[in-house]
């Protein structure tokens, strides 16, 4: 994706809203991650491409995981568009999914009742962009063993 994703992309879905490619780089590293780094690497993904022309392309895509410490299976459907520039890169990404459908199932309880609401679609984009802040901050400092000395 990263050589897909032109240095100035955009990309949107119902959590995330990131603008430039490190930063969506960095969020799907983050994702990916956070799937192998709990021994869950049976993610699968799926996609159908809708329509493509030199300027815009539709994909459905489709995610099976499991989410969060407590592995709640997770099926996930999404509508993707993508706007190109005139080199082929993606410069507008934007993932549309059914929030209460995902935060029942990512989120349990809290998403069955909740998942509607306006507040809680809050919650879980405030609580994403601080995980990915901290990913971040985390890229950005060298290990103890590549400090210079005081």
């Amino acid at each position: 994706m990263a050589q897909c994703y032109a240095p100035e992309v955009q990309f949107r879905d119902e959590v995330f809203s990131l603008d430039g490619r490190d930063r969506v780089m960095a969020m799907w590293f983050m994702l990916c991650e956070s799937l192998d780094g709990r021994g869950r690497v049976d993610w699968k993904l799926n996609y159908r491409i809708v329509s493509v022309d030199a300027q815009t392309a539709r994909l459905h895509w489709s995610a099976r995981y499991h989410f969060g410490t407590a592995g709640r299976p997770v099926y996930n459907r999404i509508d993707a568009t993508f706007h190109f520039n005139a080199d082929g890169l993606i410069t507008q990404h934007h993932d549309s999914f059914n929030f209460w459908r995902w935060s029942r199932q990512a989120l349990g309880l809290s998403g069955l009742l909740l998942g509607w609401s306006p507040l809680l679609r809050r919650q879980v984009r405030r609580r994403a962009q601080a995980g990915l802040n901290r990913y971040v901050a985390a890229l950005q400092v060298p290990a103890a063993a590549e400090r210079p000395p005081h």
